[in-house]
């Protein structure tokens, strides 16, 4: 693109990312960014914690600004320039000047779409009352605290338990405000699978903050303060309420061009962000993209492959054959010190889908238990049960989880394996791991049952003509066990196996499931019918607290 003209329309995430590896890959090109906003580059994933003034500075969410990339990328950036119309056969944009008034045609060799997303507004009453916010950009951010110190408030709803939503609420809950959290699904955290997303809800409940699940937005009023009602009839008096409902590609300008919109309601681009207009692009929380693991399209406002799309739209236009390997899902959060993240598909999603999968649960500790501090941490992994390929994972703990999560995300990226986990060389010092990490150990457990090692039962079919035998110590099964279980200690298991039927199933279950596994290789080598019930009795707790 040497000497050629780029426009990209929106200069947050993807936009920003774009224009600078442009700029770093053709010193010629004149590089021209418009932003309805009045900020580019801003950290919108740290409005939450300046809201609660973790992050004090405003300034330091304002990564670089328009001068700074002038200064040092000789880009140009208009601020509060909004593009009204894109004419794809002149390969023109109209731009309105937002301050002036003014409009004003422009010309370019490559067009950029990274107009990225919009807040869900649902059809009900009240949602342009004084009070009521959104948290998308840092004016909303201006606004929320503006509000909070003026009025005094003490009390404030969140309407939405997504990532974003729930860190309002513990930022809002640390101000010492009392927060409610009203959730339409049955769950916090709705893309995590129920028994993670439980484990999520208790520890928001332990702070003081109070859910209303399975309840959508019915409207708002004002009386005094806020008043929300609720679909299922509940009202809560309050004095501020945050909307946090997810985003919708801002796709209107796209459309008006009859560029191509996808099935799930983003811009359908190629694997290298082309979209069907010859010489336009589109990339970030605007677009449509490919999961790596199903294949289908889907929606994924994510900063991470926002960042990565713009610089390989970049990268094509200026010449090189890249292409996207798709989107996987990899997010995190952490609430009052507990870290739920997710990588791939969930469990209930490749339900939906139809795809076949197998899940192994642990219970890890996220370092070897004789190094002092060692926390336990919650494992899901997902895998196809024909090849082993990971389909997905998830985890829950307070240490420790979202480096788990990360080394399965890249194995996910490379269609890797249940026998890759197992095989992974992974850092280990006693105070940071184990020699046998979590992720080997989820692998071990995967490649085991692959190999007709590991006979595993479900906890869903519990309940069947099976005899039930908890393998713990006796101390350990007079503090807890499930009910209708038969105590019979691995510790002494081989010198009383004659009292075990031969005749029907025996599942067996201990604390975490290593136990069980070495119960049903004992039992097994002797012929009898073993299983082992996944993730012991820490498993069916979490099972049972999510139903």
């Amino acid at each position: 693109m040497s000497g050629k003209r780029i426009l990209i329309v929106g200069g947050v995430a993807a936009g920003s990312s774009c224009a600078a590896r442009a700029r770093r890959l053709a010193e010629d090109a004149d590089i021209v960014v418009f932003e309805k906003g009045p900020y580019v580059s801003f950290a919108n994933c740290g409005l939450p914690y300046h809201v609660g003034d973790v992050i004090e500075d405003e300034s330091s969410l304002l990564l670089v600004s328009p001068e700074q990339f002038q200064e040092r990328h000789a880009i140009s950036v208009h601020v509060n320039h909004e593009v009204l119309r894109i004419d794809v056969d002149a390969q023109t944009v109209d731009v309105r000047d937002l301050a002036a008034g003014t409009t004003r045609t422009e010309t370019y060799d490559a067009l950029v779409l990274a107009t990225g997303s919009k807040s869900v507004r649902p059809p009900v009453p009240g949602l342009d009352l004084p009070g009521v916010f959104t948290l998308r950009t840092v004016p909303d951010t201006r606004r929320v605290k503006q509000w909070l110190s003026d009025s005094g408030a003490t009390r404030a709803a969140i309407i939405g338990a997504g990532f974003v939503g729930l860190e309002v609420a513990e930022n809002l809950t640390e101000l010492g405000l009392d927060v409610t959290v009203v959730e339409l699904q049955d769950q916090v955290m709705p893309s995590l699978d129920p028994p993670i997303a439980t484990a999520v809800a208790e520890r928001l409940q332990a702070r003081g903050v109070a859910l209303c699940l399975g309840e959508g937005l019915a409207g708002i009023e004002q009386d005094g303060g806020l008043r929300v009602s609720t679909t299922s009839g509940t009202v809560l008096d309050v004095d501020i309420v945050v909307l946090g409902l997810g985003v919708r590609p801002r796709t209107e300008l796209a459309r008006a061009a009859g560029i191509t919109i996808g099935s799930t309601g983003g811009v359908a681009v190629d694997d290298q962000r082309r979209t069907s207009a010859p010489g336009v692009w589109a990339v970030g929380d605007v677009t449509e993209d490919r999961c790596s693991v199903t294949g289908l399209p889907r929606l994924l406002p994510l900063a991470g492959p926002a960042n990565r799309e713009g610089r390989l739209a970049a990268d094509v236009i200026c010449g090189r054959d890249e292409a996207f390997r798709g989107v996987q899902g990899t997010a995190v959060c952490r609430l009052f010190g507990l870290t739920a993240a997710t990588t791939g598909r969930a469990a209930k999603e490749l339900s939906a889908l139809g795809i076949p999968f197998e899940t192994v649960w642990l219970h890890p500790k996220d370092h070897v238990g004789y190094y002092p501090g060692a926390r336990t941490m919650t494992l899901e992994v997902l895998y196809d049960p024909g090849s082993g390929r990971v389909l997905g994972a998830q985890g829950v703990g307070e240490a420790g989880v979202e480096k788990r999560i990360d080394v399965v995300a890249m194995c996910i990226q490379l269609g890797g394996s249940v026998f890759d986990l197992e095989q992974a060389e992974l850092c280990y010092a006693p105070q940071v791991g184990a020699a046998k990490d979590p992720v080997n150990v989820a692998g071990m457990i995967a490649s085991n049952r692959m190999r007709g090692d590991l006979p595993m039962a479900s906890w869903e079919a519990l309940g069947g003509d099976e005899l039930l035998v908890d393998v713990r110590e006796v101390s350990e099964f007079r503090r807890e066990h499930i009910p209708g279980a038969l105590n019979l200690p691995l510790s002494v298991l081989r010198d009383r196996v004659e009292e075990l039927p031969t005749d029907r199933p025996i599942w067996l279950y201990c604390l975490s499931g290593k136990r069980s596994y070495d119960a049903a290789r004992a039992l097994l080598g002797r012929g009898y019918d073993a299983w082992t019930l996944p993730g012991g009795i820490l498993s069916w707790k979490a099972l049972r607290a999510s139903r």
